[in-house]
């Protein structure tokens, strides 16, 4: 079957009576690290994820900067939770792209991104988006 947050979206747009096609993911960094004690009651909770020339800060709860040297930084346990796309907030996000590897190349699939490629993650910052790109 599809990957389980496909299936967890699939399962909320049964229960809310909302076209799949017009739902998307939210993302909430989380404060736990590694797990969480109980399932959500939408959505699902990823971890195990890097972040790449920056890192989380966790005491403002949001992306920051690395220090020197500094490559990769762990990312805290995150919860996609469906929403309806008209619903989703953008504003002082950065679009994280999420690869299954650090190695970002893949073959090109016919969507025109790595076949490494996963998502898009919305990820708090004050920061504008050409601040992360490079």
């Amino acid at each position: 079957g599809p990957p389980h947050p496909i299936r967890r979206k699939q399962w909320y747009q049964r229960r809310v009576r909302v076209p799949i096609d017009h739902l998307t993911f939210s993302f909430e960094v989380m404060e736990a690290e590694e797990s969480m004690d109980a399932k959500p009651e939408d959505g699902v909770y990823v971890y195990g994820l890097f972040i790449e020339g920056a890192i989380w800060d966790r005491e403002n709860g949001q992306m920051g900067e690395a220090a020197p040297k500094i490559l990769y930084d762990t990312m805290p346990v995150i919860w996609l939770k469906p929403v309806e796309k008209k619903d989703l907030n953008k504003e002082g996000t950065y679009e994280a792209p999420v690869y299954k590897t650090s190695e970002r190349r893949g073959t090109l699939s016919t969507t025109g991104h790595s076949t490494n490629f996963v998502m898009i993650m919305l990820l708090k910052t004050e920061q504008p988006p050409e601040h992360w790109v490079n």
